[in-house]
């Protein structure tokens, strides 16, 4: 299939043909036109994934409150976007009664047993993190090292909310790939940087095409910010 070949090309480095896709980093962060912006909202609605469009990061933080509800066990994967909205805090302080699945595998000391708390916390009945390009077409990108979220993500969740910026909305996969390794990456390699760590391994991709499964058994939320948030 097409498809495969051209995600072949960017997994393994060839170059891309796409004349359309931008060609420097600020390129990247534009916000795209309300159009494109409601054609990737019915595309995701027609993959499967229950959409809402905000207008910044203080009503996608609002709307996180309204789906979770008090009691629920709550996990994160890494996220800049979650951070920027005050999610983190917001879960860190208590306030909202959400059981912080993330607290009690960081406060675990021996790495053993901490791996064994990640791989149970991704039974979270919600799990919240973000994507590096959403496509016009409604698949979503997510770059991992570890891959420590993608099983949540792909099944093992009984929600999961992503909270994605409109400015990485993408044209077509090759694009969403693009996005991930010439832009993405190299963030993530200058934040880790400065805090002292080494740079990210870009080892697992997860392409997200749609959501089989009816709402009565998994829910896949995409909260669609018209804001630069993350990256």
């Amino acid at each position: 299939m097409t498809t495969t070949s051209n995600t072949n090309q960017v997994l393994f480095g060839n170059p891309l043909e796409h004349s359309e896709s931008p060609r420097n980093q600020k390129a990247w962060d534009l916000l795209p036109n309300s159009q494109k912006i409601e054609q990737t909202s019915e595309a995701l609605r027609s993959n499967g994934f229950k959409v809402d469009l905000v207008a910044n990061g203080k009503e996608a933080l609002e709307k996180i409150r309204s789906l979770i509800p008090e009691g629920a066990s709550v996990m994160t994967g890494s996220s800049t976007t979650l951070d920027q909205i005050g999610f983190v805090s917001l879960l860190k302080s208590g306030t909202q009664r959400w059981v912080n699945l993330k607290e009690k595998v960081f406060l675990e000391k021996d790495p053993e047993k901490r791996m064994e708390l990640g791989r149970r916390a991704t039974l979270a009945d919600y799990f919240l993190g973000s994507v590096q390009a959403v496509t016009v077409s409604g698949q979503l990108v997510v770059g991992s090292g570890t891959g420590s979220q993608i099983a949540a993500y792909a099944f093992e969740a009984k929600n999961v909310i992503f909270v994605v910026g409109t400015h990485k909305i993408t044209l077509d996969l090759n694009e969403a790939l693009r996005r991930l390794r010439e832009y993405c990456v190299p963030l993530e390699d200058g934040r880790m940087k400065r805090l002292g760590f080494p740079g990210p391994v870009l080892s697992k991709i997860f392409i997200y095409e749609k959501e089989p499964h009816p709402a009565t058994l998994f829910n896949a939320y995409v909260i669609l910010v018209n804001e630069q948030l993350g990256f």
